[in-house]
């Protein structure tokens, strides 16, 4: 492509700036932002043109109900959490939900994190106020410190290039685990080690015996391993801060089509899904997968209007609807939504967040959710698809590899004063580790009737 062509494309990329863009910080020095955002357009992307089409193929295959999405991970990552033993025990737990996806249902089962990039979060208002005193909102450490103080709140794009460098060390160690031997289904059993013992693991554990016996099988049959050695694991965020985003574009040197090398997959969230909005536009514009969260307001003309936009070419694998309905109100939202995007005929792979349709506030004060309204939820969905005769393509779930206690229930039964044991999260409550195995063993059955 010729430089010509490549500035054009580049100047279509910036239109987004002449249209109204919600869920964005007040920057207090332009001049700043401006030289921060100079500096990410020189770096090394974080993930590749190839990997995102690769991802693009697979989300593809899982809309025809020949693979799965399991996307987990924090609500909102932060810096200061983005440790070695933090980052193995996400990738752990979504590998052992990943084994008994694939054991259980018979079925590939794509690896994506909310992982190297989930650092910005939109929030209800724009301010926050405590004791007569009103600040900006926290919006995430990419932006902002939680700490209510003045220095703290006021946004800051110095943060800009400390998420870039947190996400590269990020998904340094990420490919460092799923290649370098940790992710081998061989090891499957010693995932397992470290948590304490109870009911989840358990049944983990029984999975994981048949799986060693199958390969010993395999092993006398003089199978090939190298296959069961590495995983494919690709990275994903919100693509909510477009003076991030837009700096981390690349031109593809293979096809000089713009490709967003912050992350293999963006979504783009309820608040900021409008057709003539600043981030409808810009995604319109890069080529990698991409996910819309869709809430119970949403009609099935919003969603055929995005594809419009977003997907005019009807390739397979473009275009993710992530249903966040809340458990009381899929099974009455979701099918009309579903009957007719799918009798318009173009593909769309359709996934479930269970999570942000089913928060409350416990009687202790905490944000919290209840295990059995993100089974249910669930639930909901794979009963919709399957009275339709349609694909339930993935889960999209908030969920952390640590023994915290954020979400109520679970066979754990942790109940409003075991909120405070560990409640740790600085926006959304998460699934533990042992919640979040329970989920997908129960997922399996429904995979089975599906």
């Amino acid at each position: 492509m010729s430089v010509d062509a490549d500035a054009q494309v580049l100047a279509g990329l910036d239109r987004w700036r002449t249209m109204s863009a919600g869920q964005q910080p007040h920057w207090p020095d332009l001049a700043e932002l401006d030289a921060v955002t100079r500096k990410l357009a020189l770096v090394p992307p974080l993930v590749f043109a190839g990997e995102a089409d690769a991802l693009r193929a697979q989300l593809g295959a899982a809309g025809r109900g020949e693979a799965f999405l399991l996307q987990g991970g924090d609500c909102a990552e932060t810096f200061a959490e983005a440790t070695a033993d933090n980052i193995r025990n996400k990738i752990k737990t979504i590998l052992q939900m990943a084994v008994v996806l694939t054991y259980g249902a018979s079925l590939p089962v794509i690896k994506m994190g909310r992982m190297a990039g989930q650092y910005a979060k939109p929030r209800s208002s724009d301010e926050e106020t405590r004791g007569g005193v009103t600040l900006p909102a926290f919006r995430g450490d990419i932006i902002n410190g939680f700490e209510f103080t003045p220095e703290d709140r006021t946004p800051d794009p110095r943060r800009l290039l400390e998420a870039y460098h947190t996400s590269a060390s990020t998904l340094n160690l990420i490919r460092a685990f799923t290649t370098g031997g940790f992710a081998s289904l061989l090891r499957a059993h010693e995932w397992n080690k470290g948590f304490m013992a109870n009911p989840a693991y358990a049944r983990y554990e029984e999975i994981a015996a048949e799986i060693d016996r199958a390969i010993r099988f395999m092993a006398a049959c003089g199978a090939d391993f190298d296959a069961l050695r590495s995983v494919d694991f690709y990275s994903s965020h919100e693509g909510l801060l477009l003076d991030y985003e837009r700096p981390l574009t690349r031109i593809d040197s293979r096809t000089g089509l713009p490709y967003d090398c912050s992350a293999h997959f963006l979504w783009i969230g309820e608040r900021t899904r409008e057709l003539d909005g600043a981030h409808v536009d810009y995604f319109s514009r890069v080529h990698n997968p991409i996910g819309i969260k869709l809430g119970p307001a949403s009609t099935a003309d919003d969603a055929l209007a995005l594809i419009d936009k977003l997907n005019p070419t009807a390739e397979p694998g473009r275009i993710t609807f992530i249903t966040r309905m809340g458990a009381g109100k899929i099974r009455d939202r979701l099918p009309a939504l579903v009957e007719k995007v799918t009798a318009d005929g173009r593909p769309v792979t359709w996934v479930c967040d269970p999570m942000h349709g089913n928060g409350i506030t416990s009687a202790s004060g905490y944000k919290t959710r209840r295990f059995s309204d993100v089974m249910d939820e669930v639930a909901g969905f794979f009963e919709v698809h399957r009275a339709l005769g349609t694909v339930p393509g993935g889960l999209h779930i908030e969920l952390t590899g640590d023994d915290v206690t954020e979400v109520l229930g679970g066979s754990e039964e942790i109940d409003d004063a075991g909120l405070a044991r560990r409640y740790e999260t600085l926006v959304d409550p998460r699934l533990n580790h042992q919640q979040s195995l329970e989920l997908a063993l129960q997922v399996v059955e429904l995979l089975r009737r599906s």
